[in-house]
């Protein structure tokens, strides 16, 4: 799948606070190369990340995702459900993929889990196979061809998302911090190593905008378990000095 990568701030400046979330090896993979998941983190964490989850308006990750993991993407605990739907929310976020093709397993649990709405924004070229796909399970929204993040932001924010969660896999992780539109990554490291150059990793060849001359802000480390989180604030491509 193609994205552009024009800094979305030039022509749509209104956009979600993003937040990425990822959980990987100390050598920087995400998951294996076997059919197997791999668990990169630990209870302690995976509840630190549903209550992130509780928090947030959306929550996006890529087709592929979704076609590997098959993830329900909801809040699990039940006071966090019944804390938002006290706040007149659905119990769960909503949730969003992106693809380019349209070609999504309407039987997926992305799909079949939850009350909450989805979202899928495709590129043009796709966008009838996945109206035909999906009926009226999700909304379909046109991003342009190739797929056009700023439309993507421009239009979560004008549905009322403020906050938007990113959950990967790589290829997604790559695209928003390379369009300089993360404003936030939450980075959980494993203790051990994959090792296998065929198993996909947090972020593939970029142009990305913190380099070594525009360093990230580190805001926290905590252990958490046999785990650490590293918090770091990012400035955005359109954020004046």
């Amino acid at each position: 799948m193609q994205f552009t990568t024009e800094d979305p701030g030039d022509k749509l400046p209104e956009r979600p606070y993003v937040l990425l979330s990822v959980a990987a090896s100390v050598d920087g993979y995400i998951d294996d190369a076997t059919d197997n998941r791999l668990l990169l983190s630990n209870d302690e964490d995976f509840d630190r990340v549903d209550s992130e989850r509780a928090q947030v308006d959306a929550i996006l990750v890529g087709a592929n995702t979704i076609r590997e993991d098959n993830p329900r993407l909801l809040v699990r605990s039940e006071e966090r459900r019944a804390a938002r739907t006290a706040r007149g929310l659905p119990e769960s976020p909503i949730k969003v993929t992106l693809t380019g093709c349209g070609d999504l397993d309407p039987d997926a649990k992305f799909f079949t889990t939850g009350d909450n709405q989805k979202i899928v924004y495709s590129a043009s070229s796709g966008v009838d196979k996945s109206r035909e796909r999906l009926g009226d399970i999700a909304t379909v929204v046109d991003a342009g061809d190739p797929l056009d993040l700023g439309t993507v932001l421009a239009d979560l924010a004008s549905r009322g998302v403020q906050k938007l969660m990113v959950e990967g896999g790589g290829t997604i992780h790559t695209q928003f911090l390379a369009a300089g539109v993360v404003d936030e990554i939450q980075l959980v490291i494993a203790p051990f190593f994959v090792g296998n150059p065929a198993a996909p990793r947090f972020v593939g060849n970029g142009d990305f905008p913190h380099g070594p001359s525009n360093r990230m802000q580190l805001a926290e480390t905590r252990q958490i378990g046999d785990v650490i989180l590293a918090r770091y604030l990012l400035k955005a491509k359109n954020e004046k000095t």
